[in-house]
């Protein structure tokens, strides 16, 4: 898709114009400062809550976002969720797992679910994960919820950013 038509159909609210802007700036592609620089005026307009979920493995991150993004879907907002996972050794993208486990959540059209690929980042976050999140935020996702894959003291990247 042109970057013209991925800007028009972010403008009309088209949910796949949005996956592939977020895949322009995840990537760092040609023209991803367009799209940043297009959608800049409509960041911070609105009160915005960006959260974030960390912990270790099995602890239930995943099922709290869940449960998170019910409460909110509840009061009819619109919710953005951020998973960073693991790099697929195979593929160099996101594993998905946090994804499939959000299943019963994913369906519904109020909710954007985003899986990120750590790429190598070692703070639990993607090294792009502020710049989707702005993305979202653009897009009138409130609030926006970001699931890291890791935490510890390498892990404190996301209490800068919520």
């Amino acid at each position: 898709m042109r970057l013209d038509a991925v800007l028009e159909g972010l403008a009309r609210g088209d949910t796949a114009a949005l996956a592939r802007a977020i895949s322009l700036v995840e990537n760092q592609r040609d023209g991803f400062e367009r799209v940043l620089s297009a959608l800049h005026g409509k960041i911070g307009k609105r009160h915005t809550q960006r959260i974030g979920i960390t912990g270790p493995p099995g602890a239930g991150k995943s099922t709290i976002t869940e449960h998170l993004v019910r409460a909110y879907r509840q009061r009819d907002l619109k919710v953005a969720v951020i998973a960073v996972d693991p790099t697929s050794p195979f593929t160099g993208g996101a594993l998905l797992g946090d994804r499939i486990r959000m299943e019963s959540v994913s369906l519904d059209p109020g909710v954007f679910i985003r899986s990120m690929a750590t790429r190598g980042a070692q703070g639990g976050l993607a090294t792009t994960t502020e710049e989707v999140a702005d993305v979202l935020e653009a897009f009138h996702f409130v609030p926006t919820l970001r699931e890291t894959v890791r935490v510890g003291q390498t892990g404190l990247d996301i209490a800068w950013t919520a």
